[in-house]
């Protein structure tokens, strides 16, 4: 009997420790959701920031096997790609050739073509790249390239569900009336696919000069009270 009530109180003690240990982990587990839970922000331009990068601009030219040189739509490409390097472009521009292809001979007559088509637009000779390439599979089409890089607003991925929308017992945002975390992200991607000018998300455009002319024009009417003859002051007759 002596030894066995101290043996006893020996294996409470070790039980009540490691239910202590056990409670300590998972109140240390619980807190940790909560500051993930926490860290989410409710604001979606938090949750789905535009950034500003440099992203890819690319032209497709597809070319026959047995016809060489644009037609009026491709011209009309190559003649805007070529007009967009000179306003946004960021690097030079990379001419994918197609190389041992079927429409091989009819791609380098092709590009003889762009090469005069960006020339007379004003892009110089040495601003472009040129590289051949094949095809990895026979079934794809081999067509010509044309890539450079900008200046480019983009935002998402979008569609990450990382909790049911209704009520369970993961998705505590919905009982505390939270916004999911996919709400405003394809506003935040649409916004960012719009925008002309992706610096304008950043600082705005310095404002143009006043129109001193008409504005001493304006003022000294005002000035001397005369009436702004510049106006029609006819009445309507509409109605009569």
């Amino acid at each position: 009997m002596l030894i066995t009530k101290p043996a006893t109180t020996m294996r409470g003690l070790r039980l009540g420790a490691a239910l202590l240990g056990l409670a300590a982990t998972l109140g240390g587990c619980t807190h940790t959701s909560e500051e993930v839970a926490a860290s989410i922000p409710n604001d979606y331009r938090q949750r789905h920031p535009i950034a500003i990068r440099e992203a890819d601009q690319t032209v497709v030219i597809f070319v026959g096997n047995a016809r060489g040189g644009l037609n009026a739509a491709q011209r009309a490409d190559v003649t805007s790609l070529a007009q967009s390097w000179l306003r946004e472009g960021t690097g030079a521009i990379v001419a994918e050739i197609p190389a041992q292809t079927p429409n091989a001979r009819a791609a380098a007559d092709s590009f003889r073509e762009i090469q005069a088509l960006m020339a007379a637009n004003g892009v110089p000779p040495r601003a472009i790249t040129v590289r051949n390439y094949h095809p990895a599979s026979e079934r794809q089409f081999a067509a010509i390239r044309l890539i450079y890089p900008k200046i480019a607003a983009v935002a998402g991925p979008c569609g990450t569900w990382p909790e049911d929308l209704g009520p369970s017992i993961k998705n505590k945002g919905y009982f505390e009336n939270k916004p999911y975390w996919n709400f405003g992200c394809a506003n935040q991607r649409n916004l960012a696919a719009m925008v002309d000018n992706p610096t304008d998300l950043v600082q705005p455009r310095p404002e143009t000069p006043a129109y001193t002319a008409r504005r001493s024009t304006n003022f000294e009417t005002y000035r001397t009270a005369k009436p702004d003859t510049s106006k029609s002051t006819a009445i309507s007759e509409v109605g009569k």
